[in-house]
């Protein structure tokens, strides 16, 4: 670890900066043959020995506060950076160094939970792939049946919402009534950072059963009236984080809407991943003075009614639940509890992830479908409820900006239901 630190001061040095992309090469070789041990006292020298000088921030924030110009908070500014922004701008300089920085920064975000203390390096991190991978240097790329075979493999690899069974369920959602769209950078070339998997379909889809149904009959043009984003999956764990999704969404829209002009409803169908792990610790309902009593009321018979049929401590939840099965009174309770989950607590701390990226994209809370998703995986997330969010595309500006001043734009049928 000395030979490393060495490097990352000459690499900052002047006479670094003068020979940057060599000692940069040489470094981010170093770094990439370390092993995990190793990794983690990289970033921890990146905390205790490339962070501000306090005295120097705290200098620059007393001259700022007292006059408070331009060139007080120029110096301000330089002040707060942290040097390990600099060494990761010129370690960026190497040849492969945007690939060698998105693989540390997935081994910073393996280690991060339990090492709370690296957060602000891991915010460094964030910083800089945010920038050098926003919108205006992402490249957006059609892939069908005749992209490279290594593409392809890669779809098969990192679908992370529906897994593709191999070849022929790939060929099936490649089909002229599916797409799939890719997002690239130029210093990744090969390798998609992010893809979305879209269904034309003639209404807005309930199930998702008959969306990756393998032996699906592939339907004509002229029935194409609703794209379905079905599946968003992320091929990079090292860019966690980076907002890549928001830009794909409304791109890929744009490019259907002039592929198939009769297309006027851009919507998905969209997993509740958290939704039983909320259900298990949504707590005591009578202590949410937030909510109205009446509406209060009912989430605790409906949270009640649940625990008489899954335990005291929903510890059972799913089991066997067969949502085809399930009575009419139980199925009335999870759709309230769900549409509460989804309309109201997605602008907190417990809010569904998949539904605040939706939300926060600019999408309308639309419709809750029941049995939509009876797979293990389905039922184990979300007792088999899915969602459809509706992308309008002249109001989703709007709607992203209620939602991050904390309201949830839903479907009359969901505002009905609370």
């Amino acid at each position: 670890m000395q030979r490393v630190a060495e490097t990352c001061r000459r690499l900052l040095s002047e006479r670094g900066e003068a020979n940057s992309v060599a000692i940069a090469a040489d470094l981010l070789d170093d770094l990439l043959e370390l092993q995990a041990d190793q990794r983690l006292a990289f970033f921890e020298l990146l905390e205790h020995q490339f962070g501000p000088d306090p005295g120097q921030v705290l200098q620059a924030a007393q001259r700022y506060a007292e006059s408070p110009n331009a060139e007080h908070l120029i110096q301000l500014t330089a002040a707060a950076e942290p040097p390990r922004q600099e060494l990761l701008r010129r370690l960026n300089r190497a040849p492969g160094g945007t690939a060698g920085i998105v693989s540390l920064r997935r081994a910073l975000l393996g280690v991060l939970k339990s090492r709370p203390d690296l957060a602000a390096v891991e915010a460094d991190f964030q910083h800089l792939l945010s920038s050098w991978f926003n919108a205006g240097f992402l490249q957006m790329e059609q892939v069908d049946w005749r992209s490279p075979a290594a593409l392809l493999e890669r779809i098969i690899e990192h679908e992370a919402v529906h897994a593709i069974d191999g070849w022929t369920d790939l060929r099936r959602r490649l089909q002229p009534d599916r797409r799939c769209f890719a997002f690239f950078h130029p210093q990744l070339p090969g390798e998609p950072l992010i893809f979305v998997e879209v269904a034309l379909l003639p209404h807005m889809p309930e199930a998702i059963g008959p969306l990756i149904d393998p032996a699906s009959a592939s339907l004509a043009p002229r029935s194409f009236k609703v794209a379905t984003f079905y599946s968003i999956s992320n091929c990079q764990p090292g860019l966690k984080g980076v907002s890549l999704g928001n830009f794909l969404i409304k791109q890929v829209a744009e490019h259907l809407q002039r592929e198939f002009p009769q297309l006027r409803t851009f919507c998905t169908l969209s997993p509740i991943p958290g939704l039983c792990t909320w259900l298990r610790g949504c707590g005591d309902w009578d202590a949410r003075d937030d909510l109205r009593p009446r509406l209060r009321e009912r989430l605790g018979r409906a949270h009640a009614l649940l625990r008489s049929h899954f335990g005291d401590t929903l510890a059972s939840l799913p089991g066997s639940f067969a949502p085809e099965a399930a009575p009419p009174e139980l199925r009335e309770a999870l759709e309230l509890l769900a549409a509460h989950y989804l309309g109201q607590e997605s602008v907190t701390v417990r809010a569904d992830p998949v539904a605040r990226f939706h939300l926060g994209n600019g999408a309308r809370l639309e419709r809750i479908n029941w049995a939509a998703d009876v797979s293990r995986k389905g039922l184990k997330q979300s007792l088999g409820l899915m969602v459809n969010y509706l992308y309008d595309l002249g109001e989703v500006e709007e709607r992203h900006e209620r939602f991050v001043r904390g309201e949830v734009v839903s479907a009359r049928r969901i505002t009905q239901k609370l």
